[in-house]
């Protein structure tokens, strides 16, 4: 028998075809929520789609395609969501990755920064009048605790020199620094974004190679499973005791103080002018990268 907790609940849930994306869409539809999948694969989506019906009972599993690598099928994305629905109460940015080596995508932009930040700031601004017409709503950017300690614009795109956590600590770092923006942006609104490490999670972090997949490999006894991982999603996502929190940043369930730079409200004002043009001055894709 499903939960109805969540009944009447709408919720986006980006990287939701394995690992902690996974666990959440299926405990968010185990609850009664209507739940939208995203998968850059579509053979791959469909298949949790039907999973995720299958073990919670919920038809109301919904699927969208998008590779969040590239900002135009970021908007086609949140196209289609706001096509098909007037309201979104939950927002989970969990999709999120690294590149072993330095990656461009076909609209020129480094693939780290694209997947991990610029994809969820695009679509967290695409969606924010769906959002705010659904109030009170929720959104949730999932970071990590491997944030770096301040944002290289010199180096924003790793023009100068690449390594993949150092790109992959500074997008990080800038959803961190964007969800404290963001929440300032929004008081008031009914709208609240919060932003979390889950926990070391023992998952398998797209495009980790070499040194730092021996490195995961090493430490995985240590880690946490998807599903404690996704708790903490959920937990940031459902909890009552949230309820009006926006603009803090949580490890495991507790509010902790991320890096200094990201409080920084001058910093976050020109990390949000370079990350609209980055946005803006993207190429658009052409119809061969639908």
């Amino acid at each position: 028998m499903i939960d109805q907790s969540l009944q009447g609940k709408i919720c986006l849930v980006t990287g939701s075809t394995s690992g902690m994306g996974k666990v959440t869409a299926r405990e968010l539809a185990s609850r009664g929520a209507t739940v939208v999948l995203v998968s850059r694969n579509r053979e791959k989506g469909e298949a949790t789609q039907a999973e995720i019906k299958q073990s919670t009972g919920n038809e109301n599993v919904d699927l969208l395609i998008a590779d969040l690598s590239l900002l135009q099928e970021v908007r086609r994305l949140a196209e289609a969501f706001q096509q098909k629905y007037s309201h979104l109460h939950i927002l989970v940015n969990n999709a999120g990755g690294t590149y072993s080596s330095r990656t461009v995508t076909s609209e020129g932009l480094e693939a780290t920064l694209a997947f991990n930040y610029l994809a969820p700031f695009l679509l967290t601004e695409l969606l924010l009048g769906t959002l705010k017409a659904s109030a009170p709503a929720r959104i949730i950017n999932v970071s990590s605790m491997a944030h770096s300690r301040t944002i290289a614009f010199d180096n924003l795109q790793g023009e100068k020199s690449y390594t993949a956590m150092g790109s992959y600590g500074q997008a990080k770092l800038a959803l961190i620094i964007f969800t404290y923006e963001l929440a300032r942006r929004l008081e008031g609104t009914g709208v609240t974004v919060n932003v979390l490490h889950p926990g070391l999670v023992a998952s398998n972090p797209q495009g980790l190679t070499g040194l730092m997949a021996w490195l995961v490999k090493l430490l995985r006894p240590f880690m946490i499973t998807v599903e404690q991982g996704a708790q903490n999603e959920l937990y940031l996502a459902t909890s009552p005791k949230l309820e009006g929190v926006s603009g803090k940043y949580f490890v495991e369930q507790q509010e902790k103080r991320s890096a200094k730079s990201s409080y920084d409200q001058a910093l976050a004002h020109h990390l949000w002018r370079v990350s609209e043009q980055l946005v803006a001055l993207s190429v658009p894709a052409t119809d061969s990268h639908a």
